[in-house]
């Protein structure tokens, strides 16, 4: 893993004085300390931790932005063990860190509710420029005037990042609303996987397609019968 070449955000620009929390849980020191230091080099204040229990204290109450977290983590709670609580609990966005190149772990990542998950050895430059991303993504518009749509019995509200049914708010992960708010705003548009990769993960995203109908499904589970999402065989997703 390469060195940092100076304080700058993946974009070239100066890094801001003080970008926020980023709580790591990772027993590996070394790659902890690695991914610690290109974090607060980008202006982030970074709290590292080496077991799940203690990760799940110090995501609970230091009101981090981001959490990033080791599937492999000794103790009583792993990694995915600890993404389905802070999913449970909130929607703090997830970046999952893993030794092991499965698809099966992947997708049960994500489906536990991850907004993205990084193979190791991995850059920490690629990790921290997925960082930015995710909360450019996550970051209200502010001042901006509200931007509602409905469909179905589904309210979408991009500047508060909320899904409403006639419950009540609903939970969703970053990448969730994501795609939902990308999906509510082309309503009644048959669109394909590989549109939806890249205007909700970007241009750059290397995964597999198939992340998408991950997503899709987490969607179906949380929002139920409230939302009109069908599937376009052979091509995508509609909604409504």
């Amino acid at each position: 893993m390469e060195r940092p070449r100076g304080p700058r955000t993946p974009d070239g620009a100066v890094a801001p004085a003080d970008a926020g929390t980023v709580v790591v849980i990772e027993d590996d020191a070394h790659i902890a300390d690695l991914v610690a230091l290109y974090l607060r080099r980008d202006g982030f204040r970074v709290v590292q931790v080496g077991d799940g229990v203690r990760g799940l204290e110090h995501a609970r109450h230091q009101q981090p932005r981001l959490v990033i977290v080791d599937v492999g983590l000794p103790g009583a709670l792993d990694g995915f063990e600890v993404c389905r609580r802070l999913r449970r609990e909130g929607t703090v966005p997830v970046i999952m860190l893993t030794a092991r190149d499965d698809e099966v772990d992947r997708v049960l990542g994500l489906e536990l509710g991850a907004d993205d998950y990084v193979t190791k050895p991995f850059s920490p430059r690629e990790l921290t420029a997925r960082v930015h991303a995710i909360l450019r993504r996550s970051a209200p518009s502010d001042g901006a005037p509200p931007d509602v749509s409905r469909v179905g019995g589904v309210t979408v509200d991009r500047a508060r990042r909320e899904a409403r049914t006639a419950d009540g708010v609903v939970p969703l992960a970053t990448r969730e609303f994501d795609l939902l708010a990308y999906l509510a705003a082309n309503q009644g548009l048959a669109l394909s996987r590989s549109q939806i990769i890249e205007a909700v993960w970007g241009a750059d995203w290397y995964g597999d397609e198939r992340t998408v109908d991950v997503h899709v499904r987490q969607l179906r589970k949380k929002l139920g019968s409230a939302l009109p999402l069908d599937t376009v065989w052979g091509v995508g997703y509609r909604l409504g």
